[in-house]
């Protein structure tokens, strides 16, 4: 038990907080006194998380996150659940296959990868924005990667997506810190979760 609930009365919403990096985010947030939404397109894995943190603390909502109607549902059930956002945690990423020429890269693969990484990340900070700035308050933080500073880490996908996402933070902390507003990324290493297990890539 943690002996300071520092987010005590915060609201949380996590995408890809089914597993992996999200999922312990989302536990920790939880025993650190928050409500938690956990938003992921896996419901069930979604539902266990919310069953082990508590349904007093939180929920699961179905969130496809390079779709806008998804994200946009997903922020406007956490208000209407628990009243507010106070955070949201852009999390979610997928990769793809690492390959050793870009000549063998498929267009296909390289719009998936960035309408999760990077279109994701975007439609969270737009609809977060949207509720946080009439309330003149909340934090926003995404997930970017050592791969936005390195090259050769990872796919040119993966590694394209993760630069944006620092842009994305940079132009939006410009734009929210006038209304109180915090816009963070992180960019771990190293981390072995799921992910990066079955990808053979450092986050």
């Amino acid at each position: 038990m943690y002996r300071w609930c520092r987010l005590a009365g915060r609201v949380a919403l996590i995408t890809g907080a089914a597993g992996g990096l999200g999922e312990c985010t989302a536990k920790l947030f939880a025993a650190h006194g928050a409500k938690v939404v956990i938003a992921d397109i896996n419901g069930e894995l979604g539902q266990v998380v919310s069953k082990v943190i508590g349904s007093a603390n939180s929920r699961y909502v179905h969130c496809d996150v390079s779709k806008e109607e998804d994200v946009k549902n997903a922020i406007d059930t956490t208000v209407a659940t628990y009243g507010k956002l106070d955070i949201i945690f852009n999390n979610v990423g997928i990769v793809d296959t690492i390959k050793a020429s870009i000549t063998d890269n498929n267009k296909s693969d390289f719009d998936r990868v960035l309408s999760v990484n990077v279109t994701g990340v975007f439609l969270g900070m737009k609809h977060a924005a949207r509720v946080m700035v009439p309330r003149r308050s909340g934090s926003i933080i995404s997930t970017s990667s050592i791969a936005s500073e390195v090259g050769g880490a990872a796919s040119h996908a993966y590694t394209c997506s993760k630069h944006a996402i620092v842009g994305l933070t940079k132009n939006l902390a410009v734009e929210l810190g006038q209304f109180g507003i915090r816009v963070n990324c992180l960019s771990p290493y190293g981390m072995f979760t799921p992910m990066v297990a079955s990808s053979g890539i450092d986050r």
